[in-house]
């Protein structure tokens, strides 16, 4: 019996998955906290608007926000959840317009963040030829966690996000060990470890499980890093200089961002070198 063809790997693009942060009203700017530090000079507390966001929901420092100490601000990516709250949630009306929505909205926002992190990582592991045997399982759960977001502002406040998260993290670590069970050799387990300030430079860690792993200003330089699961790995400020990305999976834009890297930084496809490396 023929296998049924493969159908294509879903594009984030047409997820809304890329943010757009002309279409939101600012929210992570006003919804979220912030408490001062080396990554952001003031202390702002949920729902408070930070002080340099304009009438236009635009920040007024956006170019200079490292320099001012903002460099949180670089890092954070909604994954798109800021536009999807603001046009499609509360249907283009703005909490300055509609102050009654904004208590509602400012909730709504991180949960949909949550759900829209899933979706980018669904939609990279239905794009692994090598995790085929769980495809079906993934796309459902793609499918599940699209509908979801498209749910009012009571159901997205009430859904019970971990248990959901817990669902599809089974699948997506499943995808992992089908992908790096192809990679030669023994494979390093550090899931969770804590690698602050970790010597790494040349370290073997091809294939390795490092998913939510510390590495803080981890020296990581000339690292062998190919096809190394870092889903929510902290890579603030780690050194990857020379270190060999090729293959890593559930890698985000936001991690590369909060590293330090060179023009010799191998990364995957379809991420970009910083502009501060």
């Amino acid at each position: 019996m023929s296998r049924a063809p493969e159908q294509p790997a879903p594009d984030r693009a047409a997820l809304a998955l890329l943010s757009d942060c002309g279409s939101c009203f600012g929210l992570c700017c006003v919804a979220l906290p912030f408490a001062k530090s080396a990554d952001f000079a003031a202390d702002k507390e949920a729902g408070r608007p930070c002080r340099n966001l304009q009438a236009d929901f635009r920040c007024g420092v956006h170019g200079e926000l490292r320099q001012r100490g903002y460099s949180g601000c670089t890092v954070f990516d909604c994954f798109g959840a800021g536009q999807k709250v603001s046009q499609v949630t509360f249907e283009g009306r703005d909490w300055r317009q509609a102050p009654g929505t904004a208590r509602e909205m400012f909730e709504v926002f991180p949960v949909m963040r949550q759900l829209h992190e899933l979706l980018w990582y669904l939609a990279e592991a239905l794009a692994l030829p090598d995790a085929r045997p769980v495809h079906a399982d993934l796309r459902a759960a793609l499918e599940q966690t699209e509908r979801l977001t498209h749910g009012t502002a009571g159901e997205l406040i009430a859904l019970d996000v971990p248990a959901h998260r817990g669902e599809v993290n089974a699948l997506l670590l499943r995808a992992s060990e089908l992908l790096r069970a192809k990679v030669p050799g023994k494979k390093k387990e550090r899931r969770g470890a804590d690698l602050m300030g970790a010597r790494l430079k040349g370290a073997a860690l091809r294939g390795a499980n490092l998913r939510g792993a510390y590495l803080i200003a981890a020296d990581l330089r000339g690292a062998d890093l190919r096809s190394a699961d870092l889903i929510g790995a902290d890579l603030r400020d780690a050194d990857l200089r020379g270190a060999d990305l090729t293959g890593a999976i559930f890698l985000t834009q936001a991690q590369l961002n909060a590293a330090k890297g060179d023009a010799a930084t191998r990364l995957p496809d379809g991420l970009s070198r910083p502009a501060h490396w």
